[in-house]
């Protein structure tokens, strides 16, 4: 099976958020482009969360793309759908497919690359790239120079996560061909969106 596209236009920096009230901040700075990632809400606040989040990025005709959820993605039909290695296997990538919702993987080695080609995703997400203290990452840097070389050679368009920064990004942009940086620490501050970081960062797409 083979994913819809994200389009012509770079996914760009990619914030992940864990509430929809911090994208339309986001939007209004000109992201294009996010993920919506909850772990602390269950049932009826979960669902409302996401409702809400889909209607912002709708109103912005921004991609917005819910890790995990599979199932309410679909339900209140969203544009994307992330996915962990993990939640492969208990996901119904056929339902996903059906209903022409665009999914993104996340993927730490290149045995995980090659799996993921298989299902032929919208997207894949590399990383961590560098040390990154926003997750529990059981894997291995991947570092500038193999990121590089997998957006070189991947027919897809590659995401870039894991301890990216205004530091360090230019690396990431001078020798690699990638479509996207994935963000999460990078842009808050005491849990804020800020602003100013958020319009350095759009420079370099």
């Amino acid at each position: 099976m083979t994913f819809p596209s994200c389009g012509n236009t770079p996914l760009g920096i990619y914030p992940l958020v864990d509430r929809a009230n911090k994208l339309e901040t986001l939007y209004s700075l000109g992201i294009t482009t996010a993920q919506l990632r909850i772990k602390d809400l269950k049932n009826k606040e979960l669902e409302n969360e996401i409702i809400q989040a889909i209607q912002i990025s709708e109103k912005y005709q921004a991609r917005l793309f819910i890790n995990d959820y599979w199932q309410l993605a679909i339900k209140h039909k969203a544009y994307g759908i992330h996915l962990g290695q993990e939640d492969l296997v208990e996901t119904d990538l056929e339902a996903i497919h059906k209903v022409g919702i665009r999914l993104g993987v996340s993927t730490h080695t290149t045995k995980e690359i090659e799996m993921a080609l298989e299902i032929e995703p919208s997207y894949l997400a590399i990383g961590p790239i560098f040390h990154t203290n926003s997750k529990v990452v059981n894997y291995d840097t991947v570092g500038i120079t193999e990121l590089a070389k997998w957006s070189k050679n991947v027919p897809y368009p590659i995401v870039a996560i894991g301890g990216i920064n205004l530091k360090n990004i230019q690396d990431i942009i001078s020798i690699s061909t990638v479509d996207g940086i994935a963000m999460i620490s990078e842009l808050l501050e005491n849990n804020r969106i800020s602003e100013s970081k958020t319009k350095m960062l759009l420079k370099f797409f």
